[in-house]
């Protein structure tokens, strides 16, 4: 059997993708020039692909503005591709094709967001978002809801980040932070961690300004092919807040209890976070905190199963390094694994008086059923299937709110 080799992921692979890019769509000529960066002495582009021995390259927009099919983005608009060598601060290894989409996908989650937020990535995926009134607050937050899968994420927050979130953060193994600013206590306690990689993005700040502009997909096909999309309406609408209502053969169906203000607040939180989460997805939130998260799963049930075995998992590791500082697989002797599993149960793993966001609609009352069981008191969503008045009946039945957006945010 081969040996693992370790090295080849920190080894640059190179690439023999050319210096410029020239893309012809319609009217518009677009010009790009191929980024490398200066890294311990040697000019250098991205590590590699999603794999080392995949090449990759990432590519600016150097000349050319694009106006087709109401995506408008000039070179001024970069906000990852521009990064130069004072916004990049290389501590061992260069950036890899994952990094930046992280970095990117997390963007796209907190440009909704206007309070203090930090996304925790993995895989293109959040594990932990969180607002709060402070940046460190938020971080911790985001971190603690699902320590094992923040181990080698992206942390990406919209405000300063400071001595007491670097301090935090350095428990961990993280491969990339990017925030807008860092200060200077926050840079050396960052910086004496061998391989990682601190982005400053400036713009940030300004993130909000992304929610309305739309930019062009690109998908390659094996064959060669190309399919082009616009990117998701980045503008949340904001639902009405009213109880979800449907008819069916006549006859009205309206969830009966009406949401709290408080379930309102997180409903729209989670709503955010689907955004930035690969379909079919579910987020279960409480307290402007991600509770679990289910992504990718094929069946939106299904989806929703694996978020509250997940949320189970993790609240029990939690609670296990909160008391005795040791990760839940550590834990032994049947006295501790019961105190945690007791604290655990007694809140449903967070899941006791949570919010529900799906990113498409319930075609069953399945999820419905499955959610309150587990604690679930309110329910975003789409609506739009044939069965929302099923969905309705099983809301009443539970005493659950649930409102409609009106509108699916699919991610693939």
């Amino acid at each position: 059997m081969a040996k693992p080799n370790k090295s080849i992921y920190k080894e640059a692979a190179g690439d023999s993708f050319p210096n410029e890019m020239v893309i012809i769509l319609g009217n518009s000529k677009l010009k790009y020039k191929k980024k490398q960066w200066s890294v311990e002495g040697k000019k250098i582009g991205l590590r590699y692909g999603d794999n080392p021995g995949q090449e990759a390259a990432l590519y600016e927009l150097a000349e050319g503005n694009w106006d087709i099919a109401g995506c408008k983005i000039s070179p001024k608009d970069a906000m990852i591709s521009n990064l130069t060598e004072k916004e990049l601060v290389e501590t061992g290894k260069s950036l890899g094709k994952s990094n930046l989409t992280d970095v990117d996908a997390a963007l796209n989650i907190l440009k909704y967001f206007d309070e203090p937020t930090a996304v925790i990535m993995k895989h293109n995926n959040p594990s932990g978002v969180a607002s709060r009134n402070n940046i460190s607050d938020a971080y911790i937050a985001a971190n603690i809801t699902d320590r094992l899968a923040a181990f080698g994420g992206v942390v990406v927050v919209n405000g300063k980040l400071d001595k007491a979130t670097a301090e935090e953060i350095v428990k961990n193994y993280v491969e990339v932070v990017a925030a807008p600013e860092f200060n200077k206590a926050a840079m050396e306690i960052l910086t004496s961690k061998k391989n990682m990689r601190l982005i400053t993005i400036k713009k940030l700040a300004t993130l909000q300004e992304y929610r309305k502009k739309r930019f062009i997909e690109f998908k390659a096909l094996l064959d060669g092919g190309i399919i082009l999309q616009q990117s998701a309406d980045n503008e949340i609408k904001a639902p009405e807040l009213g109880a979800a209502e449907a008819e069916h053969q006549g006859k009205q169906y309206k969830v009966k209890r009406k949401a709290t203000t408080a379930e309102i607040e997180d409903m729209i939180f989670a709503w955010k976070v689907c955004q930035g989460v690969i379909s079919n997805s579910m987020v279960f939130a409480k307290d402007k905190i991600t509770i679990a998260i289910g992504a990718g799963e094929q069946d939106r049930v299904g989806a929703t199963e694996l978020a509250i075995s997940k949320a189970y998992k993790k609240a029990a590791d939690r609670v296990s390094f909160e008391k005795y500082e040791l990760p839940l697989w550590q834990v032994k002797d049947k006295e501790r694994m019961d105190v945690i599993w007791k604290e655990v149960s007694a809140t449903n793993a967070g899941l006791k008086g949570s919010v529900l966001a799906s990113d498409g609609f319930l075609p069953f009352r399945d999820t419905a059923d499955v959610a309150a069981k587990a604690g679930v008191t309110a329910i975003i969503q789409p609506g739009g299937s044939i069965r929302d008045y099923e969905v309705i009946e099983a809301c009443n039945e539970h005493g659950m709110a649930m409102v409609f957006t009106g509108q699916r945010v699919f991610r693939h």
